[in-house]
């Protein structure tokens, strides 16, 4: 009976895992720009890798490798969304442009107010 509730489990992972994913894999072909390409890579892939793994790791059956598992699955978390930030950051810096349908560029209104203090200085 555990051993039914632990494999249906894993199914549940790997499906929710897939789905996310596939909703990644259309977030980065029909959204506009840039910078919610990334966002739906490094939000939607990041929990889609995340539960997959889980399942993995999960379906494994065995302490050390579900422990390795969960320490990647952290790992991912805490490093994806951190990485996806610094390149969206650099790319704006290069000179991407935002799509003209975003409403604001907050970056953009940072740096003109930062350049604003250092000329009043």
């Amino acid at each position: 009976m555990i051993a039914y509730g632990i494999a249906l489990f894993t199914a549940l992972l790997i499906v929710g895992g897939a789905l996310f994913a596939l909703i990644a894999a259309i977030g980065i072909n029909r959204l506009p720009d840039l910078y919610t390409r990334m966002h739906a890579a490094s939000k939607a892939g990041t929990v889609g890798s995340g539960l997959l793994l889980l399942a993995v790791g999960l379906h494994a059956g065995d302490l050390a490798t579900f422990s390795r598992a969960v320490a990647g699955f952290f790992f991912f978390i805490l490093t994806a969304p951190v990485s996806a930030h610094l390149l969206a950051k650099a790319a704006h810096q290069v000179g991407y442009r935002l799509s003209p349908v975003s409403v604001c560029d907050e970056l953009k209104s940072d740096e003109l107010k930062r350049k604003a203090s250092k000329v009043k200085a």
